[in-house]
């Protein structure tokens, strides 16, 4: 979508479509007092209908002194699913790519962390759904894979798992398009990755960026008849400007059942195994996550108060 195709802009905002879903996204992490505490109420759909918990993680991590948490079990859904294509770009992967690096969740000792491959800052500016943050210069550049054994190096990194049996194609976006639209997700691509059977590989994200990665079998990843990336998303909001630090995360099934195309399994948690977010394949389970029912609801997916960030992400999850 470009900026001049407003029409189209304004029919998903009234329609609660996935290009509504992502400002939802950008209105839940803009606002300090929305960020999900404990206490609040995390919502997932189980069996087609709205459940609800109070949640009970703060979002920091856990202490010699933490107890236990009970989580609700997923429970199976139904889902229409079918099968669609189309893609642009590819990237080559790092020759240590595939690796796992047991200890790239550390933190550089002296706290100064690595910008080796990223480009220039971009100054954030407006607000609301609107707000810009930082889109790298040139566009994109704000996002980078990095090999196993310098992960630990950068401040936010995501650990992405390739399938256990067939090849993945994962792109990446800024919310913020190249033209400086509202219209990231539409087509392109900051970063695309191409996980083979059962490979590793690491993404990094440069302080207040905001986006997504759209995962899909095989080599490319479907679109909408709009152009939009429309496979199961993953969302992300790293150390926002707008939000005081915070950052935060989800995955959304909202483009993908929007445009009725399949919904691929993924799951984000912190690397600790906390702030889960998570759709299995085929939408069998939705567990704090977002679905074209919840598009609406702020407080859901997993955040993190300031700081390095580490997530793992499933690709295919059951």
């Amino acid at each position: 979508m470009q900026v001049k195709n407003s029409l189209l802009l304004l029919t998903a905002l009234t329609a609660g479509s996935a290009v509504a879903r992502l400002h939802g996204h950008e209105r839940r992490h803009a606002h300090h007092q929305e960020k999900r505490d404990v206490g609040d109420v995390v919502y997932a759909t189980i069996n087609g209908v709205v459940e609800s918990w109070v949640n009970e993680w703060s979002g920091e991590a856990a202490t010699t002194t933490s107890v236990s948490v009970d989580l609700p079990t997923p429970v199976a859904v139904e889902a229409t699913t079918s099968v669609a294509s189309s893609v642009e770009a590819t990237a080559t992967a790092l020759s240590s790519s595939g690796s796992v690096s047991a200890d790239w969740t550390s933190t550089p000792a002296d706290g100064q962390f690595s910008r080796k491959g990223f480009g220039g800052q971009t100054a954030s500016g407006g607000s609301g759904i609107f707000f810009k943050g930082n889109v790298g210069n040139p566009w994109g550049s704000n996002i980078i894979e990095v090999a196993a054994e310098e992960a630990s190096q950068y401040k936010h990194v995501a650990q992405f798992k390739g399938s256990n049996s067939e090849p993945w194609t994962i792109v990446f976006w800024n919310k913020i398009g190249p033209d400086g639209g509202l219209n990231g997700w539409y087509g392109n691509s900051a970063l695309t990755l191409n996980l083979g059977a059962g490979e590793v590989k690491y993404v990094a994200f440069d302080d207040d960026s905001q986006g997504g990665w759209a995962a899909a079998k095989g080599s490319e990843v479907p679109k909408d008849a709009f152009g939009g990336w429309a496979a199961t998303w993953g969302e992300f909001d790293f150390a926002s400007t707008i939000n005081n630090g915070w950052s935060g995360w989800d995955v959304s099934a909202i483009q993908a059942q929007a445009a009725n195309m399949e919904v691929q399994g993924m799951k984000i948690c912190d690397h600790l195994g906390q702030g889960c977010s998570s759709i299995a394949r085929n939408a069998a389970s939705i567990i704090n996550a977002y679905v074209k029912s919840l598009a609406a609801v702020d407080s859901i997916g997993g955040n993190k108060q300031s700081g390095p960030v580490r997530l793992t992400v499933e690709i295919d999850f059951e």
